[in-house]
């Protein structure tokens, strides 16, 4: 399994106030974090970079930067944690090499028992006609 690796100067992370009901404490307090990761500045393997830009997310920009907002927690260490979680998540979804299918044919026995098939479907439907006398 391929291990890949991440420095901390390669992601940003920035506290920023958390949407929603909180009370007394939510304008005051910078409990959200918004985490930014350039995948082409990144020092990931080309192809897990070309697959992670060729995700179809919402999180990745069309400047090919993922931008992570967590804001589940109460406390800051949490959410950062949190989307630092989700972006490990993203980057080991793709760095799974895709097998590659290959085409195959049907066997003559599978074949020939398809058409067997289709001609007995056939009889059978046949006979559900009219009947003239």
């Amino acid at each position: 399994m391929l291990t890949l690796f991440i420095s901390e100067d390669e992601v940003e992370l920035i506290a920023i106030r958390a949407q929603g009901a909180g009370g007394q404490n939510v304008n005051k307090v910078s409990s959200a974090i918004h985490l930014r990761f350039d995948i082409r500045a990144s020092s990931l393997p080309d192809d897990v970079k070309q697959r992670l830009l060729a995700l179809r997310d919402h999180r990745i920009s069309k400047d090919g930067v993922v931008i992570i907002k967590a804001q589940v927690h109460r406390t800051q260490e949490k959410n950062k944690a949190d989307a630092l979680q989700r972006l490990q998540e993203m980057i080991v979804i793709v760095a799974r090499v895709p097998v590659l299918r290959r085409p195959t044919r049907p066997t003559r026995s599978s074949q020939r028992k398809r058409l067997q098939s289709k001609t007995l479907r056939g009889e059978v439907k046949s006979m559900r006609g009219k009947v003239r006398a």
